[in-house]
C-alpha cells in the first residue's frame, strides 16, 4: 500500500475530531459521534498492566514444590526456572519429569513462563527449545556470543554475524513455538544500547528478542525509557532490576537488597510510562542476585515472597502515578 497511510482506531478518532473542529454545524455532529466513540474505545481498552513472571533462583536451590505456591502470592501466574549455579530447579524439573512437573504446576494453577538457560548459550538450545514446546514453555532466555569491547561499525558488523548465525535456531523455535531472548549482559556482545537497537533492528524473526536488563546499563532513568521505546515489541521480558551496588561481592542485607525497585536510587517511573507507551506484553521479573549465587535473597521463602511484594507494590505505586 504505497502512499497509503495504515490508520489506527485511535488516530481516525482524532482525526475525525479534528475535522470536526473545522466543520461547524455539521463538523458540531461529527464531533459528538468521534468523542462517544472515543470514550467507547476508552472502555473498551483495558488498562495496561504488567504480566508478573516470578524467578525461581530468588529462592535460592529451594524446593520448587515450596516455591510454586508462592508464585501467585506475587500477583504472578508464571514461573521462570533457573538452573545452578543461580538456583537448582531447572535440574529438579529433570528429576521430576515432565508429567510429574506438569502436574505440580496444575496443582498450583501456575505455568511455566520461561526456562533461563545462560549456560548453554545461543547455540546449544535445541533439547531445551523442544522441552519447552512440550511444557507449553514460549520463552528461553540466554547470552550472546561474539567478540566483546566493540564499537561503531566494528559492533553492527558483530551483531549482524550473531544475527545471520541465529537463523537456524531460530527455525527451530518457530517449530517449536518458543523466543529466544537475549539479555544484554556485561562483558558480551549484546551489553550497550547500540547493541541492543542493532539487534533488534537485524532480528529476522518476532523469535529472537530482548531481554532488557536495567542493571547492566547506565542507571539514568531518561536513557533506559528513550531505549524501551527504540526498542518497543522487541523487548520479550523486562527485569524490573537496577544496579544499586552491585552484586559480585559480599555486602551487608540492606546494601545487596538495593538492586530491588524501590530500594535503590533508580526512578522506575519513567521507565514503565515507556512500557506504557509501547503497549509491552511481555513478562516483567521483579530481580537481583545474591552473593554468592545460590542462596535465598531474605532467610525464608516467605521472606523472599514478602521482597517481592514490596517491589510489586512499588511498580504498582509507580504505574498510577
Amino acid at each position: 500500500m504505497h502512499g497509503l497511510k495504515a490508520w489506527t482506531r485511535r488516530e481516525f478518532v482524532a482525526a475525525s475530531l479534528t475535522g470536526a473542529l473545522a466543520g461547524g454545524a455539521a463538523g458540531g455532529q461529527t464531533l459528538a459521534v468521534a468523542r462517544a466513540d472515543g470514550e467507547t474505545a476508552a472502555r473498551e481498552s483495558p488498562p495496561f498492566r504488567l504480566r508478573y513472571l516470578l524467578a525461581s533462583c530468588l529462592y535460592g536451590y529451594t524446593d520448587v514444590r515450596e516455591i510454586l505456591p508462592e508464585v501467585a502470592k506475587t500477583g504472578a501466574r508464571y514461573i521462570d526456572l533457573w538452573p545452578k549455579v543461580h538456583g537448582s530447579q531447572r535440574e529438579q524439573l529433570d528429576e521430576i519429569g515432565e508429567a510429574g512437573f506438569r502436574e505440580l504446576l496444575e496443582r498450583h494453577e501456575v505455568k511455566l513462563g520461561c526456562l533461563t538457560r545462560y549456560d548453554l548459550g545461543p547455540f546449544r538450545l535445541k533439547e531445551e527449545m523442544q522441552l519447552a514446546g512440550r511444557m507449553g514453555c514460549g520463552l528461553i532466555v540466554t547470552g550472546a556470543a561474539g567478540p566483546k569491547g566493540l564499537a561503531g561499525g566494528d559492533l553492527k558488523r558483530a551483531v549482524a554475524e550473531f544475527v545471520e548465525a541465529m537463523k537456524p535456531h531460530l527455525a527451530t523455535a518457530e517449530e517449536c513455538g518458543v523466543t529466544l531472548a537475549v539479555e544484554n549482559h556485561g562483558n558480551s556482545l549484546i551489553e550497550s544500547p547500540d547493541s541492543m537497537k542493532w539487534l533488534a533492528e537485524m532480528a529476522p524473526s518476532p523469535r529472537l528478542a530482548i531481554a532488557f536488563a536495567p542493571y547492566h546499563l547506565p542507571q539514568d532513568a531518561s536513557l533506559l525509557a528513550g531505549l524501551i521505546r527504540s526498542l518497543g515489541g522487541g523487548i520479550a521480558i523486562f527485569y524490573a532490576w537496577q544496579h544499586g551496588k552491585g552484586c559480585m561481592t559480599t555486602m551487608p542485607p540492606e546494601d545487596e537488597l538495593l538492586q530491588m525497585p524501590g530500594r535503590g536510587p533508580l526512578d522506575f517511573r519513567p521507565l514503565l510510562r515507556a512500557l506504557r507507551e509501547v503497549d509491552y506484553r511481555g513478562f516483567t521479573s521483579i530481580f537481583m542476585h545474591p552473593y554468592p549465587r545460590g542462596r535465598l535473597i531474605r532467610e525464608t521463602p516467605t521472606e523472599v515472597t514478602e521482597e517481592v511484594n514490596r517491589a510489586r507494590a512499588y511498580l504498582e505505586q509507580c504505574l498510577a502515578s
